[in-house]
């Protein structure tokens, strides 16, 4: 991992995300490449103006197949910007709706291990489960933070999927919770929010690693 390391440091901080409010679905952002119409009216280290703020291309996204994400790049800060539609996970691959698709199953399913059974057929089940459960703890804690901005429409609502569905009367919630908490989601954790991906000690590696160790026995939820 010291090479990953290096090749951080290169290259500088992290790009800083920002929402790019389209209502677009994946496939219409893919079909109707939205990216091109994407534009950031100031620099946010420069509300008032006064750096060289530019576009600066774009980049891809494994999934959905053909996403591209807008960006920017401002010389003075040496900052550069990219806008992620809502429909899009934070620093995760793939979409919100089937990000929480796959807790939702989790959450109903007798146990964890039937869930990562069902959902990933092509590895085997240890790696399955560590899959499965990094998205359950990803989703929980954003689901955790968001009960407690939003107390008049969440206030005594459990931390889960189906629980947050059921308040808020709708099939899927993630995207619309983006929505309602846009002004918090540069401290709000990933997949949801867009807080920079937090590491231990100053490492810079560790973001980058999975947990290497042996699965404890398997278990229920």
């Amino acid at each position: 991992m010291k090479e990953v390391a290096r090749a951080v440091a290169a290259a500088g901080p992290w790009p800083v995300q920002l929402r790019f409010e389209t209502g677009h679905t994946s496939e219409a952002y893919v079909n109707r490449q939205a990216w091109r119409k994407a534009s950031l009216a100031h620099c946010p280290k420069h509300p008032r103006g006064g750096c060289s703020l530019a576009r600066h291309g774009t980049y891809p996204r494994k999934t959905p197949v053909g996403t591209r994400i807008a960006r920017w790049y401002c010389p003075e800060s040496h900052t550069t910007f990219s806008l992620l539609p809502d429909c899009l996970a934070a620093r995760l691959p793939g979409t919100l709706d089937d990000l929480e698709a796959v807790v939702a199953v989790a959450e109903q399913s007798p146990s964890r291990e039937a869930a990562a059974n069902g959902l990933r057929l092509d590895i085997e089940l240890p790696g399955a489960l560590r899959w499965l459960r990094r998205r359950i703890h990803l989703v929980h804690r954003c689901l955790t933070v968001v009960i407690g901005l939003l107390p008049d429409r969440l206030a005594g609502c459990l931390a889960r999927v189906t629980e947050v569905r059921e308040r808020l009367g709708q099939e899927t919630v993630l995207m619309a919770l983006r929505a309602l908490t846009a002004e918090q989601l540069p401290h709000l954790p990933a997949p949801l929010g867009f807080s920079p991906a937090q590491t231990r000690g100053g490492d810079p590696t560790v973001a980058f690693q999975q947990p290497m160790g042996p699965d404890p026995p398997p278990r229920g939820r």
